[in-house]
């Protein structure tokens, strides 16, 4: 196969982590055979299904040709729309219909019965037959009633509500397609209908902020409420008795009203952070179910002493882009993401379920959680910018420092306690307009070195949050301009510092007066990054070039060309082979350090803002501009056979991948092993040079016991009962006048078997038909592909008493002699003859023919043995003068 120019060499989409919700309203269904009421939300061009028993990810379905636009269920199918077509699924994965005919993108759904009911952007509404596929009634609507909402009454046979964004309201009878009643009360536009749970009564909201719960029988309002807290854009009713109704607004707050009193039980403010999408009451249970566009979808119960919810379940990622990723442990099972809304969340690629939150970033961490409840989080600060992490004190004190955007206070996290740290780094005195700009952890996990934009570099403890000095003279600086990047050792014995003043100084970690050794860069440096157990530090360039530094010998060692954009990030394999990096030209390249050559290079969809390779080189790790997810790439050199070749950066064709999708891409393993990059793979020769005795390669366990096969037999079988031997029927006689019988007669008698009668097994004929020294390979490779025991057979089988010849005998001692001239399976050759002679000993010593065939094996493995001793002693006498050295 030739080389695929678009496709990544080394890489290839797996999947994307941290997708759990969107815009679109949820789905909940009850299915009476799992006893389990199952969720499913819209993520984009695919819909989850979770479980609320323990809010599990369950299934995801199939792409569609774009993103959903709403998503509707009943109790067979759930419903899609996706641009202009409607699709029906089973099972959360099976698409079992398509039903096509509308001309806009479809943004209602309601299951009727055996029909589905939609309704397009032309407000044109399409009743479909499920089963058939078939459009069973269309009507299209005037301008001046744009349908907004849709719901069905209950026992309101073959009705539907239709709301408008003028505020009048429609009942239609479907069955008939006529107009059944017209409601012209309200001049704000209808946002939500929902039947409620008395019978002919719905609740309808404005968007003007009220509520009515209207009588459609008589045209009555029943009750009125005003939200003053945004838009309503959910609505439900508790369904386990209690008269209460819950509403969500734009602002993500939630109100519970009491219908009885009229006035609100309680609230929550900021219960999303974005706008409620969906909002929902389970069937006789005291739980309620929301999703919002901040991706995330959360189970409330209700057992709150005012009658309010609280929180017990949710499922996050995060409600803005994440634009930093890093892998935290040795394992490479969870990766740190921080998002543009200022929280920290682990990732999982194993499996979703360990998805956490570490929360958002606050100034105050206890009053954020007493205040989390009932009003907007105050406390919240800027989103992080710089990270790094060290497990090794994890169980101790906090193992996670990190930067935030133009702020000069530094925060901790513990990842054992999945929350944010108590400490704040901060140096005693500092000037107002400074911020922090880089910052590293320590190997050993007790220091946080942290650099600043008016060129110093403070050094604090993790555990106790405490100064512990500065790097630089009496006025404290490090550099004369801002400091770019800050690293450590391994050992902790030297710490390395770039500026903005094109300098990179190496220090003593514990005498931090002047640095050992300056070197001058040609051009300022953007970022770093340290590979601790090679020795090597990454500096990108603000010129878009990579240069790396031997930090032992403190020399540039390599340095890579090839970016058109500001480098975004870069970072290490765990064997420090490659270099990985990308940059805002859309492109990620592999730079294999040991030749100083671009091996692989990509261009992406959106620009890559941050990556992270696994620690057991397994996936890539990329976030990206303008998306909520984590992407991982999988390493094919993992499960595939590659040649990597230099790539010309110049003249290359850049393939563009789509980003990994929800579903990951399994490896075709019929097709392993067949990429050819235009060189063939080398196969080491069977025999490197006749004058070298050459081994078979075969396991010891086909050969090494031949001789002891039984042994190894008698040990392994089964202890069996001796049973008595009975008497035979006809009782031998002893020749006289007298009736005797002969009872001390041999009854192993062995039967004398004429040679014209004797016959050869298949591969004895084989070795029989063998003329000269090269009719022996086919006999030979036959003895390869037999079992220890069946080899044992046939050379027992090779005496003249048993079925055998001379000739069979003779044949096999000369194709033991030629293997022992070919100097190949050498090992083989002296177990077959050690066998052959065990066997056959007696019956060789009264053959001269035998014997004299027999004569020139023993020259030709004495003259074998000899010049592998003579070899063997030399290559001893050799160490041991070089050790006695």
């Amino acid at each position: 196969m030739t080389e695929d120019k678009s496709t990544s060499q080394i890489f290839t989409g797996a999947r994307v982590l941290g997708y759990v919700s969107t815009h679109v309203p949820f789905v909940a269904r009850f299915i009476k055979r799992r006893g389990e009421t199952l969720l499913c939300t819209s993520v984009g061009k695919w819909f989850h299904t979770y479980g609320c028993d323990k809010f599990r990810l369950l299934s995801v379905s199939g792409e569609h040709p774009g993103p959903i636009t709403c998503i509707a269920g009943d109790g067979f199918h759930i419903y899609t729309a996706s641009e202009n077509n409607i699709y029906a699924w089973r099972r959360g994965c099976e698409l079992k219909h398509v039903y096509k005919g509308h001309e806009a993108a479809v943004h209602k759904l309601l299951p009727f019965g055996i029909h589905l009911i939609s309704i397009d952007k032309n407000n044109v509404l399409k009743i479909f037959d499920i089963k058939e596929e078939a459009e069973f009634l269309e009507l299209k609507f005037e301008k001046s009633f744009k349908i907004s909402t849709i719901c069905h009454p209950p026992t309101y046979l073959n009705k539907i509500l239709l709301g408008s964004k003028k505020g009048t309201l429609q009942l239609w009878n479907v069955r008939t397609s006529k107009l059944v009643y017209t409601f012209n009360r309200w001049n704000s536009a209808v946002t939500v209908t929902e039947p409620a749970p008395a019978v002919d009564v719905v609740a309808i909201a404005l968007e003007n902020g009220k509520i009515y719960l209207h009588n459609i029988k008589y045209d009555e309002v029943v009750m009125e409420f005003v939200n003053d807290w945004g838009r309503v854009s959910a609505l439900s009713f508790r369904m386990d008795g209690v008269p209460v109704m819950v509403t969500g607004s734009d602002n993500g707050h939630i109100v519970t009203w009491d219908l009885e009193e009229k006035t609100v039980i309680s609230q929550i403010q900021q219960a999303h952070s974005a706008k409620i999408a969906g909002l929902q009451c389970l069937m006789s249970e005291p739980l309620m179910i929301t999703n919002s566009r901040d991706n995330s979808l959360k189970m409330w119960i209700f057992d709150m002493p005012d009658g309010g919810a609280r929180l017990l379940k949710k499922r996050e990622g995060h409600a803005k882009p994440p634009h930093l990723v890093r892998y935290c442990e040795p394992t490479g099972e969870n990766i740190l993401a921080a998002g543009g809304d200022s929280s920290l969340h682990i990732m999982n690629t194993v499996t979703e379920t360990f998805n956490k939150s570490l929360g958002k970033a606050s100034i105050n961490r206890n009053n954020s959680k007493k205040k989390k409840r009932l009003q907007k989080d105050t406390n919240i600060i800027e989103p992080i910018s710089h990270l790094s992490s060290c497990m090794q004190r994890d169980k101790q004190w906090d193992s996670i420092a990190s930067l935030h955007q133009h702020m000069k206070t530094a925060t901790t996290w513990s990842y054992n306690k999945l929350c944010m740290g108590k400490h704040k780094l901060k140096p005693p005195v500092f000037e107002k307009k400074v911020k922090a700009t880089c910052i590293t952890v320590t190997h050993c996990g007790n220091f946080a070195l942290i650099g600043y934009s008016n060129g110093q570099v403070h050094k604090f403890n993790m555990q106790s949050g405490l100064y512990r000095g500065h790097y630089g003279n009496e006025k404290l600086q490090a550099h004369k301009g801002a400091v770019r990047g800050v690293e450590t050792d391994l050992c902790n014995q030297r710490t390395m510092t770039v500026g903005a003043d094109e300098k990179l100084k190496f220090w003593r970690f514990k005498s931090e007066k002047n640095p050992y050794h300056v070197m001058r860069l040609d051009s300022a440096v953007a970022m770093t990054k340290c590979h601790r157990e090679s020795g090597l530090l990454a500096l990108a360039h603000e010129d878009f070039t990579i240069t790396l530094v031997d930090i032992d010998t403190m020399n540039i060692v390599r340095t890579f060309e090839g970016h058109t954009g500001k480098i975004n990030d870069i970072d290490f394999d765990s064997q420090s082979r490659w270099l990985i990096s990308t940059s805002m030209d859309c492109t990620i390249c592999t730079w294999d350090i040991p030749s100083a050559q671009l091996v692989d290079i990509f261009s992406v969809e959106e620009p890559c803002t941050s990556l992270s390779m696994s620690p057991t080189n397994d996936y890539l790790a990329t976030s990206h501009v303008g998306e909520l997810g984590v992407f991982l790439w999988a390493n094919k050199l993992l499960y595939e056979r590659i040649f990597l070749k230099p790539v010309d950066r110049k003249a290359a064709i850049v393939p563009i991948l789509k980003l990994p999708t929800t579903v990951s891409e399994k490896p075709d393993l019929e097709d392993l092993g067949t990429i050819d990059l235009g060189e063939p793979e080398y196969k080491s020769p069977e025999q490197i040079s006749e004058e070298l005795l050459t081994l078979s390669g075969q396991s010891t366990s086909r050969w090494l016991n031949l001789l002891n096969l039984d042994i190894v037999k008698k040990r392994n079988k089964a202890k069996v009962v001796q049973v008595p031997k009975s008497a035979p029927f006809f009782l031998p006689t002893i020749p006289s006048l007298q009736l005797a019988f002969d009872i001390g007669k041999d009854e192993n008698t062995k039967l004398l078997i004429p040679d014209s009668l004797s016959t050869l097994t298949p591969f004895a004929k084989k070795l029989d038909a063998c003329v000269s020294e090269g009719d022996f390979e086919v006999c030979i490779m036959k003895l390869k592909d037999m079992s220890p025991s069946a080899i044992e057979a046939e050379v027992s089988n090779m005496a003249p008493d048993v079925g055998g010849s001379f000739d069979v005998m003779k044949q096999f001692i000369l194709l033991i002699n030629s293997m022992i001239k070919s100097n190949k399976d050498f090992e083989l050759a002296q177990a077959y003859l050690g066998l052959f002679l065990k066997m056959h000993t007696k019956v060789i010593s009264q053959n001269v023919e035998l014997k004299s065939a027999l004569q020139a094996v023993e020259e030709a493995n004495a003259a074998s043995w000899s010049r592998l001793q003579n070899s063997l002693l030399y290559s001893i006498c050799i160490v041991k003068a070089l050790k006695d050295m």
